[in-house]
């Protein structure tokens, strides 16, 4: 090699695009406005999916990079705290990160769902609802939620919505989520699920 890119500092990214192969891949020609990075874990999604929502911002879009892995570690790769709400990321103008947690998602949507009961509902009414948002299912439902939030048409006003996805099974969980509960909620017949209220979703 006649050039060293790194000698123990951080390259300059000059140095890097010297380096690399700067051909743009065929799916950012014309990238629709979601993008996604599926597959098991460890095959490069972070990295593909981070890539990819650099060079879109690049080009003077407006991104959000999504993930949906509670384990996710897009904070280690873009050295800013992931929250449930869109962070920008320094030095890289129009890029913003936002990670899906899952509990985060659950206590935001028991609170929506507490917050469009009536005034006039008292402690135990309030108390049996929050029982019925303690379980694992709403903790699904209040994901999926949000996760469906950001395929709206005008969701957030971002030009591309990249999501790095949690592994495959976790993926397909959380996809098959609607028709799953479309059939529990056809055969349920006491009323009352952990779901509350259907006006606490978003979508």
């Amino acid at each position: 090699m006649d050039k060293l890119v790194h000698c123990g500092g951080i390259p300059s990214h000059e140095n890097v695009a010297e380096r690399i192969d700067t051909e743009v891949p065929g799916f950012l020609v014309a990238p629709t406005r979601h993008l996604f990075f599926t597959g098991k874990g460890g095959v490069g999604k972070t990295s593909l999916s981070t890539a990819t929502a650099l060079t879109l911002a690049d080009s003077g879009k407006k991104i959000l990079l999504v993930s949906t892995d509670a384990a996710s570690n897009l904070d280690e790769m873009l050295g800013v705290e992931l929250r449930n709400s869109p962070t920008p990321v320094p030095g890289v103008p129009g890029l913003s990160v936002l990670n899906i947690d899952p509990d985060s998602a659950a206590e935001s949507y028991r609170q929506r769902v507490l917050g469009q009961m009536d005034a006039g509902a008292s402690e135990t009414e309030r108390a049996t609802v929050r029982e019925q948002l303690s379980g694992a299912c709403t903790t699904e439902i209040a994901s999926f939620d949000e996760f469906a939030a950001l395929l709206a048409d005008d969701a957030g006003g971002y030009d591309h919505i990249v999501f790095d996805t949690a592994p495959t099974g976790h993926t397909l969980r959380l996809l098959s989520l609607p028709q799953a509960w479309s059939g529990f909620l056809a055969g349920n017949d006491r009323g009352a699920s952990c779901l509350g209220p259907h006006s606490g979703l978003k979508m």
